[in-house]
């Protein structure tokens, strides 16, 4: 693997003053998803219902799973089961990487569409750095990609957040 490091260069957020999660865009299933949540203390993939819906996917496709998740706040989540899919990081041009991608579905109220946790970033060697709102990946050839966060994405997730009921 190719060090990877992150320099001042890497940091492309409007506000340096930050203490944001990482928020990026991946290509899910052929599908554009904004507000993925890249969240490493978690240990399972997600993908939120509503969104799995909004890709127009099959619902046969999802395997049932009779397990429950923790959520943010400690409650236990109910799951409608899991689906493997094709996630691309990275842009075209700028070094990108697709994997398979297990994803437990759940319906719960969230700003976020999907939220990647230990087990997608560790597959391709995601390097995550918060202070930078970045992350970094080795791609081909001994080079490496970086994805950067999306500040404002980050923001408008966060005070969605705040309105929010929970289901």
């Amino acid at each position: 693997m190719p060090d990877i490091i992150f320099t001042d260069r890497d940091f492309r957020a409007i506000d340096t003053q930050q203490d944001d999660p990482m928020v990026i865009i991946i290509d899910l299933a052929n599908c554009e998803i904004r507000k993925t949540l890249v969240d490493q203390g978690n240990s399972v993939d997600v993908l939120y219902w509503r969104t799995f819906k909004k890709m127009e996917l099959d619902e046969s496709e999802i395997v049932p799973l009779d397990k429950q998740i923790i959520g943010f706040s400690g409650e236990r989540v109910d799951t409608k089961g899991y689906i493997d899919l094709h996630t691309r990081f990275g842009e075209i041009g700028q070094g990108q990487k697709t994997i398979s991608v297990r994803y437990v579905v759940v319906d719960v109220n969230t700003s976020y569409n999907a939220l990647l946790g230990r087990p997608s970033l560790n597959k391709p060697s995601v390097i995550v750095s918060t202070p930078h709102l970045a992350m970094k990946f080795p791609v081909n050839r001994g080079g490496v990609a970086t994805v950067n966060a999306d500040q404002r994405t980050t923001r408008e997730c966060y005070v969605a957040s705040l309105r929010l009921t929970p289901t």
